[in-house]
């Protein structure tokens, strides 16, 4: 399998890590869905990151559905979903949670980075602002009130999603999303950090690397 997008993409990394976890192998190409688009577009054309290409040559796209693609390839053998239903709905409280950070934080970036600034809608970028900082909010007191695995062996995908979107909000808005404020977040991210499946991907503009 290929997997095509820049790892500074929290959605592209949590794949990377994922893959990982499930023991799947997989090729990484870092492609720029903005410097690198007509490449991009010749692998697809809707220029999705992250992309997946599988080995048929079958393209999926959006980093929940090729995750659920992955399980289903590593069925059997590990799983990073929880396998009683009271266990899997808070799983997927925390997932929803770390995505719509993600989402948000993305969206405030974009406004920032792409619009020139007589063009930006600031009540925009404060009701953005404001949704992203709620999601971190649910997720702090949710990760502490149900503490996550930060090893190998225990790391499910409600981590995961926790610890890249945390690494991102960082890497990207620290000034907006103070680690002072979500104490809980920071010390599991940075414990998912130091696990070689997240070192194997880091944040970045670098390529995967299985070595």
């Amino acid at each position: 399998m290929r997997l095509i997008g820049m790892l500074d993409s929290p959605y592209v990394r949590r794949v990377a890590i994922s893959l990982q976890l499930l023991g799947l192998p997989f090729e990484h190409r870092s492609i720029s869905v903005f410097r690198d688009f007509d490449e991009f577009r010749a692998i697809n054309p809707v220029v999705k990151a992250p992309s997946l290409v599988c080995d048929d040559g079958t393209v999926l796209m959006d980093s929940t559905l090729i995750l659920e693609y992955a399980e289903n390839l590593a069925r059997g053998r590990r799983s990073l979903m929880p396998a009683t239903v009271s266990e899997r709905l808070a799983d997927l409280r925390i997932i929803g949670l770390g995505l719509a950070a993600c989402d948000k934080s993305v969206q405030l970036i974009y406004e920032r980075g792409l619009r020139p600034p007589e063009k930006q809608h600031e009540p925009w970028v404060e009701r953005v602002t404001d949704q992203m900082l709620a999601a971190c909010t649910g997720l702090e007191a949710e990760v502490a009130r149900r503490p996550l695995a930060a090893t190998l062996s225990g790391m499910k995908q409600a981590g995961v999603t926790t610890a890249i979107a945390w690494h991102f909000l960082q890497a990207m808005l620290p000034e907006i999303v103070s680690a002072v404020r979500f104490p809980t977040l920071a010390a599991f991210s940075a414990q998912a950090e130091a696990l070689p499946p997240f070192k194997a991907a880091p944040h970045g503009a670098g390529t995967y690397s299985s070595a």
